[in-house]
């Protein structure tokens, strides 16, 4: 009696779970591809370019002027004066030390608007990916997984819908 009373129970609640399971709505989203491929992602990444390109300019032209220096300084080291050549070291020393802050504070800077920006579309990203569950009655969506099924994968949904602007 105790035996079949356990299976009962035990068939019962087996029952349950599948029912449970049938009716849970799971979807997963690639945070990566959205970054990469949605159009305020891209529109981000533009702006940025814009935004740092002159200083980027200047600092490769810096780097090119500080080439052409150590050249310099290695052909001609041997018929240079000592002081002419001290000058030239210092002037070269100084130009480096210049290029090595501006191009640290380059890419702090560049970082942080980075960042800033990244906020921003990430912001726009889960609002829309809340929007789609909610309009289609998800019950949980995933951003992070070791493997998930195309079946279940709303990332075109979620780029498509930032694309289009809602």
């Amino acid at each position: 009696m105790k035996v079949s009373t356990i299976s009962v129970l035990a068939l019962a609640l087996i029952g349950i779970s599948q029912a449970a399971q049938a009716e849970t709505k799971i979807g997963f989203v690639n945070s990566d591809r959205v970054m990469r491929e949605a159009a305020p992602a891209m529109r981000a990444q533009q702006r940025l370019e814009k935004e740092f390109e002159k200083r980027d300019q200047e600092l490769q032209r810096m780097a090119n002027d500080l080439k052409s220096m150590q050249n310099e300084l290695e052909s001609a080291s041997t018929t240079l004066a000592e002081s002419d050549r001290r000058n030239k070291e210092r002037a070269f020393n100084d130009l480096n030390r210049d290029f090595q802050r501006k191009q640290r504070e380059f890419r702090e800077d560049l970082n942080q608007r980075r960042n800033e920006e990244l906020a921003s579309v990430l912001e726009k990203a889960n609002r829309t990916v809340k929007q789609i569950a909610e309009a289609e009655k998800f019950d949980v969506i995933l951003q992070e997984a070791v493997y998930a099924s195309p079946r279940i994968d709303i990332t075109d949904k979620v780029i498509k819908s930032l694309s289009e602007g809602k």
